[in-house]
């Protein structure tokens, strides 16, 4: 392939793709033996990662630069188009489940494909192409109006981005000065948020009435092909969290507070955990870049071979800039079988996290990319998850070639950061749940039910006199809430995993590393519980595995002497 700015990238013709793809579709239902049907299924996955391609690349032009027109207009296309295109793929998945040569399929393919089938059918219907669109393009919205924060801070004019080293600075009324601006760009864009959060919730309840759903809880769980667990399983793995997770939070939290010798940690203090300064990466972003490519060349033959491929096809775009998209991902362009890294480097522990996180996805996605069903290139969300928390873990013997003497300080924050996390992870996944269960809240109300989560999942935190915070306002950052419903507790999920192969690979890292091997290489080729059983890990959702995860975290934690940082 070529390297990615020399991409080639072109609008599909919408009439000619449909032409083609009813054609191939003919051809499909009428085969008159499974040779046949299968040459026929080779040439519609074809035509899917053609038009899945174009899609990814000009997502990811358009997340680089949101000021750039062209891209902005090509992401307007994707958003119309990619309902009408959903609607070929379901009328592909329904061929599939009627499909004389089914037992060949399977015996190729496996159940899952047919799971998925199932669950795409059941979650779409012509008839809700239109609010799907109006979906997607409110979607967008919001990730423009997130982009295009302008904040003058410290003399220079920042995006939310920019901030963030200010937001762990040593100096506490710097601290408390970056968040209150922080969340003073929130507060005098909060209308404009609760409104597109409004018209988001309206039509993705209206789409789940239509489609025969109770709610959109029921839905969403369907257009995240959860097909082995439901909203009960999530909430008893909640539950876990509430009782495990946030008391050790509670403890890690008082221990903070200790060795910043504060009496009590405000809001603008969560960020910072020692004295000293939070551990930061010892180089600029280029040479972060080189000391990733020594780690991956050590790890192993795999991903020395899988980075050596990102780095030689320009496949990562790292570095905060203007007008560039919020955040980190991974995705991929399926007609070149390459995976794409974006992210936000600013100076920060997390330039790391991504470097290991989204590279994990990447990684996963690089060794599954020979699986022929566009549905295996990629697991279920939360299994992706274990993906990219796990390579942050199997990273850590090379992590002071990044933090030279502040290694022992970024494990300690890593550690006790994934911690920390579940508590935040789940809570934004409650609220979801109360939210689609009551679509017609107003904004105020929805505010009031985060407080609530607030107070549950994380009942250290003390707002001051933040009115903005104090009334619930900190959710309108999570963009996964705006953009990807549900996709939260995924993370939560996933962390437990993860820190099952952290345990297993300070034991034996090479028969840890080698599950890990063999999960990535499995793709999306079977759902989520069945996955975590082939990585020889505990299935979250057991009323005895959350438990001990967190007791052995906490006793590593416990062995360290944080006051010395």
């Amino acid at each position: 392939m070529k390297k990615f700015s020399e991409l080639e990238y072109r609008r599909p013709d919408l009439d000619a793709v449909k032409s083609k793809f009813k054609l191939l579709l003919e051809q499909f239902d009428n085969a008159k033996n499974f040779t046949t049907q299968e040459d026929a299924l080779k040439e519609i996955n074809a035509l899917r990662a053609e038009f899945s391609t174009a899609a990814s690349i000009a997502s990811v032009r358009n997340t680089i630069d949101t000021s750039n027109q062209y891209y902005e207009l090509e992401q307007d296309f994707f958003d119309q188009t990619s309902p009408i295109f959903q609607d070929l793929n379901i009328q592909f998945y329904r061929s599939l489940s009627k499909s004389p040569f089914q037992k060949d399929l399977r015996d190729k393919f496996g159940n899952q494909l047919f799971d998925i089938a199932e669950a795409n059918v059941r979650s779409f219907d012509a008839s809700v192409i239109a609010d799907i669109q109006e979906e997607n393009k409110l979607s967008t919205e919001y990730s423009k109006l997130v982009a295009s924060a302008e904040i003058e801070f410290d003399g220079k004019k920042l995006n939310l981005a920019g901030l963030d080293p200010y937001l762990q600075s040593t100096d506490r009324t710097v601290r408390k000065n970056a968040a209150d601006t922080n969340y003073a760009w929130w507060s005098k864009n909060a209308k404009a948020f609760d409104e597109l959060y409004d018209k988001l919730v309206k039509i993705r309840a209206r789409i789940a009435k239509k489609l025969g759903y109770n709610n959109f809880v029921e839905l969403g769980y369907d257009r995240m092909n959860r097909t082995d667990y439901n909203a009960e399983d999530v909430k008893k793995f909640r539950q876990q969290v509430v009782d495990f997770v946030v008391p050790l939070s509670v403890e890690l939290r008082a221990r903070q507070a200790k060795r910043l010798g504060l009496d009590e940690l405000y809001y603008y203090d969560m960020n910072l955990n020692f004295t000293s300064g939070n551990p930061t990466p010892k180089g600029d972003p280029d040479w972060i870049l080189e000391n990733g490519k020594k780690m991956y060349n050590e790890l192993s033959p795999e991903t020395k071979e899988f980075f050596e491929f990102m780095t030689t096809y320009e496949l990562l775009d790292l570095v905060n800039k203007k007008n560039k998209q919020a955040g980190g991902y991974c995705t991929h362009f399926s007609k070149y079988k390459a995976p794409f890294i974006f992210s936000n480097f600013n100076g920060t522990s997390h330039d790391i996290d991504v470097l290991t996180h989204e590279a994990g996805h990447a990684f996963q996605c690089f060794q599954s990319r020979n699986h022929e069903m566009e549905e295996y290139l990629w697991p279920t969300y939360e299994a992706c998850e274990i993906h990219s928390m796990s390579m942050e873990f199997f990273a850590w013997p090379w992590m002071e070639s990044f933090f030279k003497e502040d290694t022992g300080k970024y494990k300690f924050q890593h550690l006790a950061g994934a911690i920390l996390f579940l508590p935040y992870g789940c809570a934004v996944d409650e609220f979801q749940h109360i939210i689609y269960e009551n679509p017609d809240y107003t904004p105020e109300q929805r505010n009031a039910v985060w407080a609530e989560m607030e107070k549950k999942y994380r009942p250290w935190i003390n707002f001051g006199d933040n009115e903005y915070l104090k009334t619930g306002g900190m959710w309108k950052r999570q963009g996964h809430i705006y953009r990807s419903p549900f996709y939260y507790i995924d993370y939560c999920l996933a962390q437990i995993c993860a820190l099952q192969f952290w345990s297993r690979s300070q034991k034996d890292f090479k028969a840890a590393w080698a599950d890990y091997l063999t999960l990535c290489k499995a793709g999306g080729s079977k759902p989520f519980i069945e996955l975590v059983a082939l990585a020889g890990l505990n299935n979250p959702f057991q009323e005895t595995t959350v438990k001990p995860v967190i007791t052995e975290v906490k006793a590593w934690l416990d062995s360290i002497d944080d006051t010395k940082y």
